[in-house]
């Protein structure tokens, strides 16, 4: 399992370039069909624009491309959107940019500028995250113990995905795998020893591209 960067989630950006409106739509797939499902979806919503251009691209080695002019003039629209896409470095995404002619021909520069923009904006309104291969840990903390825990959390590498109270406290951790081990070991010096953290999965999770976990 290697780190790549994807969309952290669905969104959409919308402006207006000479009388024509452009919405950029963004969303993280897992698979093409899911990437198809979605331009499905996006042709149904907006089904009344003049175009609905795509690009998407799937797989951890970006291994499947595919884009669509949607009409456009050749080159002007899914190729610039996807340019966009691979410039980001982003995988397991597709965006599709409608436009809505306001009847002022925009020229195939201006056309290469606008759907740029609309793949662009889409990107930024999703944000952009690493996949790193991460794990879920468990650690019961004794009561006496959770304060300072959760102190020692707050600037650690780790994300506390639940918190379960019974005789101890079982937190459940979401940490990088490669923050894992050297998270483990400050779990056990600072409870010397009574923490014992317990790993039981392991899948890509989207942190933000600077490392942190996302907000």
């Amino acid at each position: 399992m290697k780190p790549y960067k994807t969309l952290v989630s669905r969104a959409d950006a919308e402006f207006i370039i000479n009388k024509s409106r452009f919405i950029g739509h963004g969303k993280p797939v897992e698979t093409e069909e899911e990437a198809l499902a979605f331009l499905a979806e996006m042709r149904e919503t907006y089904k009344d624009a003049t175009h609905n251009c795509y690009a998407y691209i799937v797989g951890a080695n970006m291994g499947v491309m595919r884009y669509s002019d949607d009409g456009e003039p050749g080159g002007t629209a899914g190729m610039p959107i996807i340019e966009v896409l691979k410039a980001r470095g982003v995988t397991n995404c597709c965006v599709v940019v409608t436009r809505y002619f306001g009847g002022v021909l925009l020229g195939a520069g201006g056309l290469v500028r606008a759907y740029s923009r609309g793949a662009a904006e889409a990107v930024n309104a999703c944000g952009v995250g690493v996949m790193h291969p991460t794990l879920r840990i468990l650690a019961d903390v004794p009561y006496a113990m959770l304060s300072r825990v959760e102190f020692f959390l707050k600037s650690a590498p780790a994300i506390v995905e639940d918190k379960a109270f019974a005789e101890q406290v079982t937190l459940t951790l979401l940490v990088r795998e490669t923050d894992a081990a050297a998270l483990e070991a400050s779990l056990v010096d600072l409870s010397e020893g009574t923490i014992e953290p317990v790993r039981f999965d392991e899948f890509y999770y989207a942190w933000k591209e600077e490392g942190a976990p996302p907000s």
